[in-house]
């Protein structure tokens, strides 16, 4: 197996401007005061973006898949983002195993 450098490089320079953003981010907000709209709508966000990758799968698989994005869908508005994915992920499994 041989490694070709220019891939390496980009892999690299990838890794690198990935963890300069992610660490600015984390020095910039130390010093930000944010009020408490900003914090609701930032606390909005996941859940948001975790029903805009599971709805294109509610709509184009079977029963199980919906019925399991459902679960997510109410799961999100009262548990964390971990949780509320892994009772979809628990419910598509359950439902498949017993035939739907």
């Amino acid at each position: 197996m041989t490694v070709d450098p220019t891939t390496l490089f980009a892999i690299l320079a990838m890794a690198a401007a990935t963890m300069s953003t992610r660490l600015a981010g984390l020095l910039v907000g130390r010093f930000l005061k944010l009020s408490r709209t900003t914090e609701e709508i930032l606390g909005a966000i996941p859940p948001s973006v975790l029903m805009a990758v599971v709805a294109p799968t509610a709509f184009a698989t079977g029963w199980a898949e919906t019925i399991g994005c459902a679960i997510v869908a109410v799961a999100a508005t009262r548990l964390p983002l971990l949780p509320a994915a892994a009772s979809g992920v628990v419910t598509v499994a359950l439902l498949r195993a017993f035939g739907f």
